[in-house]
């Protein structure tokens, strides 16, 4: 008990230091020492507070078929994080993790959008514009988890938000990024559509922005007998449960590191645990599939290795992606002084 409690005080008092790092970010922003730069297309951010599981990818997906669907052109700029490659790249759907990394695979394969990898995002937006025709009436660019890439100008910037990010803490201690009163420099904030207490908690704290409410699901394979599962995810409880949710017999979990690279002892262990169980199957996440690679071909027939899909769905989309739009142009064209605005009211309705 008392290694514990001395582990977390530590954490708990670097706090401080991690704070100071973040003012001092602040403060370089728009200088000469961290400029913000400007892309010609639209930028539309879609991020967290929190270090991972917000379901950003998912959402980012969704956002590109809905924009797509109503003939919007988009493309997609992401980190792609864990690639061995530092050059901007587009992303080929066939590609491997190690060149692209796991999320933009996902996102290049879910989607149909063109995807563009670097680590500073303003270099994949000037690739990603070469390739933009002149005849696009309308488009922009996506920006997988980009609220805290600020060295790059976004024109409307979406949080997504749980009910655990309303109580935890700044890092180390915690796992949020920023402070609650970040919220402020968003556009639209995203939750949990089930969850009235929170959205009422934002409301409360003054947010006159769009609140979109959103659905995440899984889609779980079907499989007759007890399973192996797997993954190298933030918040690996929320899938294992999910699985069991969805009806698995789930009779063993192996929990990885986020974004874990695998290996051939890595598979000795799942193995293991399916001749220890009676396991008949394996199953994982989209994005620990891209990461292993060609060892896809250690699981055989007679124990295959099945995926189970991580989706989001919004609320009143129609509505969502008109009020997106709206929101898009008044920042490019900014109204006039004088001209009527949304008020807060007509925006939560």
């Amino acid at each position: 008990m008392s290694g514990a409690y001395s582990s977390n005080f530590l954490l708990k008092g670097l706090v401080p230091l991690y704070e100071l790092g973040l003012a001092l970010r602040e403060a370089r922003l728009g200088t000469r020492f961290e400029p913000i730069k400007k892309l010609k297309l639209p930028v539309v951010s879609v991020g967290g507070i929190s270090a991972g599981g917000a379901g950003k990818t998912p959402m980012t997906i969704a956002l590109a078929k809905a924009l797509t669907a109503r003939g919007i052109h988009v493309d997609v700029l992401t980190r792609g994080y864990g690639r061995q490659s530092h050059k901007p790249s587009r992303v080929e759907s066939t590609g491997s993790a190690a060149k692209f990394g796991d999320e933009p695979l996902v996102i290049a394969n879910e989607s149909g959008a063109p995807v563009f990898v670097a680590a500073q995002r303003y270099e994949a937006g000037a690739l990603a514009e070469r390739f933009v025709s002149t005849s696009q009436a309308l488009a922009l660019h996506l920006l997988d988890d980009g609220f805290q890439h600020r060295q790059l100008h976004r024109d409307v910037d979406i949080v997504l938000i749980d009910r655990r990010d309303w109580v935890d803490e700044l890092l180390p201690a915690g796992r949020l990024r920023e402070p609650l009163k970040a919220l402020h420099r968003a556009h639209v904030i995203g939750i949990p559509a089930d969850d009235e207490e929170l959205a009422e908690k934002i409301w409360a704290m003054g947010w006159e922005g769009q609140l979109w409410r959103v659905r995440r699901r899984m889609k779980i394979p079907v499989i007759d007998g007890p399973v192996v599962a797997f993954c190298g995810i933030a918040h690996s409880d929320q899938f294992f449960e999910g699985l069991m949710k969805g009806g698995l017999q789930v009779a063993s979990r192996i929990p990885f590191p986020d974004h874990h690279i695998y290996k051939e002892h890595d598979l000795d262990c799942i193995e293991a645990a399916a001749l220890s169980t009676g396991a008949v199957a394996f199953v994982t996440t989209e994005k620990d599939r891209m990461r292993l690679g060609t060892l896809v071909e250690y699981f055989p027939n007679t124990h295959p290795l099945r995926t189970a899909e991580l989706r989001t769905e919004i609320e009143n989309e129609d509505a969502v992606i008109e009020g997106l739009r709206k929101l898009i142009w008044k920042k490019l064209a900014p109204p006039r002084p004088g001209s009527n605005l949304e008020s807060g009211a007509e925006k939560r309705a």
